[in-house]
């Protein structure tokens, strides 16, 4: 049965709807020549009976008070066979998930795959002993434009089934603390999100599903972030199969050299990924390689400096961020690696095989806390962890 509700749940994902009224218009920039043309109150009672409410518990048996503690969102059903889509921060790590359908229905949800570095989560729910669980269409996040209406739906603050309307305020946003590595480029919108919508669909006008609700940043006036529903896709395989994504690990954190850092510092440097920490236990640490000792601020930038910079990985440059990120794409658990250092000037290789990634704490990301839609902090150049 599992195998089978898989297969379902990606066909669904890689099918397009076919029962969309859509128009054809000719307005400039539209590349598509579409546009839909179903009202905002149409869209909300198709998708709505979709959407339910998650509340999950954690227990801390080491907290002699406050042992109990409760997180609350959103999640959106994406297979009859009973898959629910949600954000990681909202049930990773908890002892009892609840769902709440849209009809009142309560259920038990059991955890199929979570993913605390891109925040999604895959639920299960018993089907219903009578007739089918309605599900939401997923669309495409590929081809989203800045200005593009979207809807939000969810449970704020405990407020069931809310719909807000915004546009897409911006597209491939990084959030701060994210390690840039990790390439999460999110969705901007200025649609109202509040604690509770976390795990709550994005919609554009056709009504199917485009980003998770994810993010919000509490100091500003309605800026919100939601996951990409093309990211979801890329990982859903490995939710499904696995219960997680496997990832290979190197286990280095820092910046690319910034060329001021040439100007401004009396050293013998190179084009590269300048180390400033090395995980403990990795296999960067298992061959030597060395992380930054002197702590400096360079145009509001901290810096880590005195550690190894990696000018190339298996023989290729990484000196830019599409380099970079390029060649660790590539890069698969098993494989082995060929590290080039330069070091007091002179370069030198280091070869290991490359690891699954275990989960480390700051997975659980800093920006996203356990409570539904975290906070973030003012916008900070991305480092890398690799």
């Amino acid at each position: 049965m599992r195998s089978v509700a898989v297969l379902g749940l990606l066909l669904v994902l890689l099918t397009l709807p076919v029962d969309l009224v859509v128009v054809r218009a000719q307005t400039q920039g539209d590349a598509e020549g579409v546009v839909c043309a179903d009202p905002i109150p149409t869209i909300y009672e198709r998708v709505s009976p979709a959407v339910v409410s998650i509340v999950s518990m954690a227990i801390n048996p080491y907290q002699p008070g406050d042992r109990v503690n409760r997180a609350v969102g959103s999640g959106v059903i994406l297979d009859s066979s009973g898959l629910v889509l949600t954000n990681s921060h909202v049930v990773f790590g908890r002892q009892a998930i609840t769902v709440t359908l849209d009809d009142g229905t309560v259920v038990a949800g059991e955890m199929v795959g979570s993913d605390p570095v891109f925040d999604i989560a895959i639920l299960r729910i018993p089907r219903p002993s009578t007739g089918t669980l309605p599900v939401a269409v997923p669309g495409s996040s590929a081809r989203l434009r800045v200005g593009e209406e979207v809807l939000a739906l969810g449970n704020p603050l405990g407020l069931d089934q809310t719909l807000t309307r915004g546009i897409v305020s911006a597209i491939n946003r990084i959030l701060p603390d994210t390690p840039f590595s990790v390439f999460e480029p999110l969705i901007q919108t200025d649609a109202p999100i509040n604690p509770g919508n976390s795990g709550g669909p994005l919609l554009n006008r056709c009504g199917e599903v485009i980003g998770l609700t994810t993010a919000i940043m509490p100091e500003a006036q309605n800026i919100s972030f939601a996951i990409p529903i093309d990211l979801v896709r890329s990982i859903l395989p490995s939710l499904l199969e696995k219960g997680r994504v496997v990832r290979p690990w190197l286990g280095v954190q820092g910046h690319l050299v910034p060329p001021s850092l040439k100007e401004i510092v009396r050293l013998p440097l190179a084009e590269g990924l300048l180390v400033e920490v090395v995980e403990p236990g990795s296999p960067a640490e298992h061959v030597g390689v060395q992380g930054g000792r002197l702590d400096i601020v360079i145009g509001g930038d901290a810096l880590l400096l005195g550690g190894d910079i990696i000018t190339h990985v298996n023989g290729r440059l990484v000196d830019t961020p599409e380099r970079l990120t390029k060649t660790m794409r590539g890069l698969k658990v098993g494989d082995t690696v060929r590290l080039t250092l330069f070091r007091e000037g002179k370069s030198q290789d280091v070869e290991f095989v490359l690891p699954e990634r275990p989960f480390i704490p700051q997975d659980v990301l800093t920006h996203r806390s356990i409570s539904p839609l975290g906070t973030i902090r003012p916008p900070v150049k991305p480092g890398y962890r690799l």
